[in-house]
């Protein structure tokens, strides 16, 4: 019987043949780590070694408080600078650079075939190029900052094949929050997800991160797909290092094959206050809201905002409401200025930010007063992800957020 994506790589990387719900030790390609590589550092010392294991294997991109909103987070950046510059980071990235999944991408270490690990859940959002790609703890980044490596259990894998085209108004987003939605959030607990089937395959890159950045909402392990000619046209010159494609052999075995059809696909809201609260945009269009956040490592990039400023234009923000707008990297904010689209949104009187992370985490940049309610292209909207146990968060696609900013409240863009 052939092997999965996820038992092929751990394979490849653990020099033995594997199954599923077996202990592996590998060595990771990249070990991503963000504003958290401050405290990180002060584990990685408490070890007791002097140096890292290889200075190439990791990768640090402030990006989660930037710029910093307090004396704490401008420290924990000085401690992070000082850290790079003592061991000889090559792959660090500033706070003007952007997210660290979308830099990551840009830089070409993101690749086909590779594991990649990230102290950020959101790691899973590198599946999108054929990668391993996982969140880990602070912990084990430390470690693997000693010995270069870290260990997994081979996931199991649950296929997702997708069939039709999206109708008009409905994208990506709609879809993984469908897909959220059926499975749950512990639906694919430590599983592997591998979405598949002719949808995906015609899909852009920007729509595509978006489902493995996503399914990590499932409770996943990994997300992944096949690089597609797309996806494989970016990589070309841009890519770090050579790399492989790996795919699942057409004998392996998968715990579960899931089929979705989207072409009667509507809009979909998750609302508050869990990912997997999806329900129709029907079931909740007209409800009030206060802030607009177009931003996060989910949805904020060019083809996002191309979107976004075609619906802006000509349009004003509503009076009561507040968009906040904050592209996915420097290279993105760049071109969505050559192309005019930020000058769009910004005439449509939305609030341009810096490249970050913004308000996802709640650190700073947008926190909602208690009662208020926000609309929100990023991936979760559990209470006080924002900043704010007491304010509400429904998520959608950028589309979705751009209509409901000029009408004031949740609107279906079918309708307009």
């Amino acid at each position: 019987m052939g092997q999965t994506f996820a038992e092929k790589i751990l394979s490849k990387y653990s020099g033995r043949t594997v199954v599923p719900g077996e202990i592996v030790e590998v060595k990771p390609d990249i070990a991503m780590s963000h504003d958290n590589t401050a405290a990180i550092s002060v584990t990685f010392e408490q070890l007791g070694v002097d140096k890292l294991d290889d200075p190439d294997r990791h990768v640090i991109v402030l990006d989660h408080c930037t710029p910093p909103a307090n004396e704490k987070f401008a420290m924990n950046h000085k401690i992070t600078r000082n850290f790079v510059k003592k061991h000889g980071i090559k792959h660090f990235f500033d706070i003007e650079q952007g997210i660290c999944h979308q830099v990551i991408i840009e830089n070409g270490l993101c690749l086909p075939g590779t594991v990649m690990v990230g102290a950020d859940s959101h790691s899973t959002t590198y599946g999108a190029f054929g990668a391993f790609g996982t969140g880990i703890g602070r912990s084990e980044t430390a470690v693997i900052m000693a010995t270069g490596k870290i260990w997994f259990r081979v996931p199991e894998t649950i296929k997702i094949i997708i069939h039709g085209e999206f109708p008009d108004g409905v994208g990506s987003k709609d879809l993984i929050l469908k897909i959220v939605g059926e499975i749950k959030a512990d639906g694919a607990l430590y599983k592997a997800v591998e979405f598949a089937g002719p949808t995906i395959e015609n899909m852009t890159i920007s729509s595509r991160i978006v489902l493995p950045n996503m399914a990590v909402e499932l409770g996943a392990k990994i997300g992944y797909m096949i690089p597609n000619e797309e996806t494989l046209e970016y990589l070309e010159g841009r890519a770090q290092k050579e790399f492989e494609v790996v795919e699942s052999d057409p004998d392996a075995h998968f715990e579960k094959v899931l089929e979705f059809d989207i072409s009667d696909l509507v809009p979909q809201i998750a609302c508050p206050h869990t990912v997997d609260n999806v329900k129709p945009i029907t079931e909740v269009e007209g409800t009030k809201i206060d802030e607009v956040f177009f931003g996060s490592c989910t949805n904020a990039r060019l083809e996002d905002f191309e979107v976004v400023a075609e619906v802006l234009k000509g349009n004003q923000i509503h009076a009561d409401v507040r968009m906040l707008v904050f592209p996915a990297s420097k290279d993105i904010f760049l071109e969505a200025m050559r192309l005019g689209y930020v000058q769009t949104i910004a005439e449509a009187g939305a609030i341009i930010m810096n490249t970050g992370c913004g308000p996802c985490m709640g650190n700073h940049e947008g926190v909602p007063a208690d009662g208020e309610v926000v609309l929100a292209t990023n991936n979760r909207n559990y209470k006080g992800r924002l900043g704010n146990n007491e304010s509400e968060v429904y998520l959608s696609s950028p589309l979705v957020s751009a209509h409901s900013a000029i009408k004031g409240f949740i609107t279906d863009p079918r309708n307009n």
